[in-house]
């Protein structure tokens, strides 16, 4: 069952690799997701400003009410030549306004504004209105204002229809009254005029049938503080609706200049982000893919940007993992190695005991075949611990550790033997690194039992540490004989052994100093190791740790 579900795990990865591959490939045009992202990002900030500015509320507020002011100015001229001209007194020494003159000034007087102006009595009747002609002999005749030539573009309606009807969602404006000519106007159909009457002035904005803004502006004709009639004003709010159509399509010019650079500008920018980009992931896939060096990550690193900083990484981090592949290829090759050798003295040993007859002889070479097993058991479990550490130390977080309680107490344990040298711990107080507890008393432990081993019968060993600015400095000295010339970086190769000759061959597998080595390396420190000379004299071997204090 369990390799059936190994070929399936396999199985389900090789489709999760070509689905990515393809993926990868099909983002390799114009048009990739990130180009789209970037395009639509631009583009909304775009409309959102244009949209904002297309809005236009206040200035169609400030139109209109310029608009209504201009138009209460001409209304109350024409009050003010009604009430000199059009008005005289009667015989009880009441103002009476000349109905015949009043229709003429009335008509005179607006052809040149274009605004429609009714006259109404202090009772309420029309009395003038500039849209009636009156004819001879066929009564009155109703003038109609023209639409101005060009209004009937079709595109231009359409636009206008259009914007109108997009910008209607966003005004939210209150609605208005409905403005309503009956056949036979008075001014009860007004407020505004209704209010002149009364003496105030009054402006008011309608809509008629059609939805189009009616501004109506209505004044008090008044001679000596005597109401005698209203003058009002009506004007279509088409001129203020022309003036915004003209300054939205002026925008919406702009806009599609903007927009058309906006996106020409998305793609270069996309293109300069998402080619590189996809170049990467190309060749990255195809790394993973090769079985051999023939492909490799594009150096970017001209480019001076983070996607040249992202070349140049995964270009190091290609090197590294080819290095990793190298090293784990030479670590095989020395494991075979060194496993290879107590394994041929076991076969020749056990070979020669089954051809012995002298028990002597068979009690020596099981002796042999007892001490290859256990260096075997030794070699193995160095190898384990070897090969597991940098896997544990990235899963690991580092912790403080004070170094003078460790040293001590590792100080107290070796001193509990009476038959080994003695160990000298001299640590200050507070000296503290971050680090793993466990990997680093591996090292103290490593390196005062090799210097234990090399220091004759009386020596000692001598345990030191103190700081030095942001580093703290660890010492390890003996009294042994020393480092042998030009080996003081060989030591900490793997498998290396050069032990005393007291020593019985096979008591060690050669990579404790190459663990030391490297869990330095993982604390971002030091290991170093040197001769300590006195007098042109080697008097032992110094192996000195730097550790950061932060």
């Amino acid at each position: 069952m369990s390799d059936f579900a190994a070929e399936d795990n396999d199985d389900q990865t090789t489709v999760q690799h070509e689905t990515r591959t393809a993926r990868i490939e099909e983002r390799h045009g114009l048009f990739s997701p990130l180009t789209w992202r970037i395009l639509a990002v631009n583009a909304l900030a775009l409309f959102v400003l244009v949209a904002g500015i297309l809005y236009l509320g206040r200035y169609k507020q400030e139109l209109i009410h310029s608009e209504l002011e201009a138009m209460a100015v001409q209304a109350e001229m024409y009050a003010a030549a009604l009430s000199t001209s059009a008005v005289s007194s009667g015989d009880d020494a009441t103002n009476q306004v000349k109905l015949e003159v009043a229709r003429e000034m009335v008509r005179r007087l607006v052809g040149i504004t274009g605004a429609r102006t009714r006259l109404f009595a202090v009772n309420g009747n029309l009395i003038a209105d500039s849209r009636n002609i009156k004819s001879f002999g066929a009564g009155t005749i109703q003038a109609e204002e023209l639409p101005a030539p060009g209004d009937d573009d079709f595109f231009a309606e359409v636009m206008r229809n259009l914007t109108d009807g997009l910008l209607a969602l966003f005004e939210g404006d209150q609605p208005l009254p409905l403005y309503v000519d009956p056949p036979v106007a008075s001014a009860a159909d007004y407020p505004e005029v209704r209010a002149a009457l009364a003496g105030y002035s009054r402006g008011v904005v309608r809509v008629d049938g059609q939805g189009r803004r009616v501004l109506s502006v209505s004044v008090p004709v008044a001679r000596f503080k005597q109401v005698l009639a209203s003058v009002m004003m009506t004007k279509s709010g088409d001129t203020i609706e022309t003036a915004l159509h003209a300054v939205r399509l002026d925008i919406l010019k702009i806009f599609v200049f903007a927009f058309g650079i906006t996106v020409l500008l998305s793609i270069y920018l996309a293109g300069v982000i998402t080619r590189p980009l996809n170049r990467l992931a190309r060749a990255a896939e195809r790394v993973r893919r090769s079985k051999n060096r023939q492909f490799a990550i594009p150096d970017l690193s001209d480019r001076n940007d983070e996607i040249g900083d992202l070349s140049t990484t995964l270009r190091d981090m290609t090197e590294t993992l080819w290095d990793r592949m190298d090293a784990i290829e030479r670590f095989a090759a020395d494991v075979a190695h060194e496993i290879k050798n107590p394994l041929t003295s076991l076969r020749s040993a056990v070979e020669t005991a089954t051809r012995l007859k002298d028990p002597e002889r068979q009690r020596r070479l099981m002796e042999i075949i007892a001490e290859d097993v256990q260096r075997l058991d030794r070699l193995i479990s160095d190898i384990s611990d070897y090969s597991r550490m940098d896997a544990e130390l990235s899963r690991t977080e580092s912790e403080e550790v004070d170094l003078r309680p460790l040293l001590q107490t590792m100080g107290e344990l070796y001193n509990a033997n009476p038959d080994g040298p003695r160990i000298k711990v001299a640590v200050p107080e507070n000296l503290i690194v971050p680090a793993l507890e466990s990997r680093l008393t591996q090292v103290f432990r490593n390196l005062i039992s090799n210097a234990i081993t090399f220091t004759p019968e009386g020596g000692e060993v001598r345990v030191r540490a103190w700081r030095d600015k942001n580093q703290a400095i660890i010492t390890i000295e003996d009294d042994g004989p020393g480092i042998p010339p030009g080996k003081e970086e060989a030591i900490f190769n793997r498998f290396y052994t050069e032990r005393p000759s007291t020593e019985k061959f096979g008591q060690h597998s050669g990579l404790g100093l190459s663990i030391s080595k490297r869990i330095m390396s993982a604390h971002n420190g030091e290991l170093s190791a040197q001769n300590r000379v006195l007098n042109d004299e080697v008097k032992g071997a110094v192996f000195t740790i730097r550790l950061p204090l932060d």
